[in-house]
C-alpha cells in the first residue's frame, strides 16, 4: 500500500510500504482523511528536531476500522468511524504519575517521533480510538488540533466572564477561541490582516490587527485599562511571548502553546509584580477531545470554514509545497484519501 514520506527538507514523496496487521487489542483503520499541521510543515521544511527523516507524517486523523484484532471490545466494529488520539503514555513519568498523560516524559506522538497517519491504512490500540458516527467524515480530522486549543482555555481556567486575549489565529488558536467562548468568555482575537473574521464568527468579541493597531493599547481599552484576565499564545515568537506579559492583567494568568524558535528575552519584574500564573499547554486529553466533539456537534453550521483546502490522496505530495507557498492564508488543509 501507499504512504506519503517527507523524505528531506523541501522533499516528499510516495512510498511502497506494508500493509499492518492487527495484534492483541489493536485495530486496523483506513484512513479517510489527515489534517496537516504546524508541525508537519516544520518538518518538510527542516525546523523540526523532535523529527528523524524520511517520516509519514500526519497526526489529525478520522478514519473508518477495517480489522481488529483479539481482545478488541465488540464496539469497535468494521466500517465504524474513528478520530485518532494520537500520542502515546509511558504510565510511569512524573506527568503521567500525576494523571497528565498528554505532557508524557516520553510521548511518541504519530507523524513525529513515530510513523503518522498519511498512509491508506495503519494499526492502533483500540484505546486510541474514539468512535463517532455523528461528525461528517472530513471534520473528523478537525478534532485534535481544537482539541489543544481547548486544552490551552483548560490550562488557563478560563471561566464565565473572563476576558481572553487569544495571540493568534490559526487552527490552534482557534480551538482557543472556540475554547473559550464555550465557557462564556469575553473573547480579544489577535493576528495579522483578516485572519481574525474567523475568530469573529466563531465567537470572539473583538478583533485585533496586530500589523495595524498597537495591541496593548487596544487591549487596555478594551478591559477598561486592566488587561486580559487570561492571554493564551498561539503563535510562537519571541515578540508574542513577551508580549503576552504586556497584555496580561495583575494576578492574570498566561498560557503558551506555541514554541519559540529562538530564545526570548523577559524583564521578570512583571512576573512578580502582577503574581502572574504562566502556563505551559501541550497536546490534549481526552476529556478535551470529548469537549471539542460536543461543541462540534452543537454548531448551528458545518465548520467547513475552517478548512482552507482539500487535497486528495493522489496529490498529497503537493500539499506541503502548497502551504509553503499560502502559508499566510492557510488555516487547515486535509488530505482526503
Amino acid at each position: 500500500m501507499l504512504a506519503l514520506k517527507i523524505d528531506g527538507s523541501g522533499l516528499s514523496s510516495f512510498h511502497e510500504i506494508a500493509e499492518p496487521v492487527a495484534g492483541g487489542g489493536e485495530v486496523v483503520v483506513a484512513v479517510k482523511h489527515v489534517g496537516l499541521c504546524g508541525s508537519d510543515l516544520n518538518t518538510f521544511s527542516g525546523l523540526n528536531p523532535l523529527v528523524s527523516l524520511p517520516r509519514i507524517p500526519g497526526h489529525e486523523i478520522g478514519a473508518e476500522i477495517v480489522c481488529t484484532g483479539v481482545d478488541v471490545p465488540a464496539e469497535y466494529a468494521p466500517g465504524k468511524r474513528v478520530i485518532v488520539v494520537p500520542y502515546t503514555a509511558c504510565g510511569t513519568c512524573s506527568s503521567c504519575r500525576k494523571g497528565r498523560v498528554n505532557a508524557c516524559r516520553y510521548n511518541r506522538t504519530l507523524g513525529v517521533q513515530q510513523e503518522g497517519g498519511l498512509a491508506e491504512k495503519i494499526v492502533l490500540p483500540y484505546g486510541k480510538l474514539i468512535l463517532n458516527d455523528t461528525l461528517a467524515p472530513r471534520h473528523l480530522a478537525l478534532v485534535e488540533p481544537l482539541s489543544v486549543g481547548f486544552h490551552a482555555v483548560d490550562r488557563g481556567r478560563v471561566e464565565a466572564g473572563d476576558r481572553v486575549v487569544v495571540i493568534g489565529c490559526g487552527m490552534i488558536g482557534m480551538g482557543a477561541v472556540a475554547g473559550a467562548v464555550a465557557r462564556g468568555a469575553e473573547v480579544i482575537a489577535v493576528d495579522l490582516g483578516d485572519k481574525t473574521a474567523m475568530a469573529l464568527k466563531y465567537g470572539a468579541r473583538h478583533a485585533i490587527d496586530a500589523g495595524k493597531d498597537d495591541v496593548v493599547a487596544r487591549v487596555n481599552e478594551l478591559t477598561g485599562g486592566d488587561g486580559a484576565d487570561v492571554v493564551i499564545e498561539a503563535v510562537g515568537l519571541p515578540a508574542t511571548f513577551t508580549q503576552a506579559v504586556d497584555l496580561a492583567c495583575f494576578a492574570g494568568r498566561i498560557v503558551y502553546i506555541g514554541y519559540s524558535k529562538a530564545p526570548v528575552t523577559y524583564d521578570t519584574k512583571y512576573f512578580n509584580m502582577k503574581e502572574l500564573d504562566i502556563h505551559g499547554s501541550r497536546n490534549a486529553t481526552i476529556d478535551d477531545f470529548k469537549a471539542v466533539i460536543a461543541y462540534l456537534e452543537g454548531l448551528d453550521h458545518a465548520p467547513d470554514d475552517l478548512i482552507s483546502k482539500v487535497f486528495p490522496f493522489k496529490d498529497a505530495d503537493k500539499a506541503l509545497p502548497y502551504w509553503t507557498e499560502a502559508r499566510a492564508s492557510t488555516l487547515k488543509i486535509l488530505i482526503e484519501c
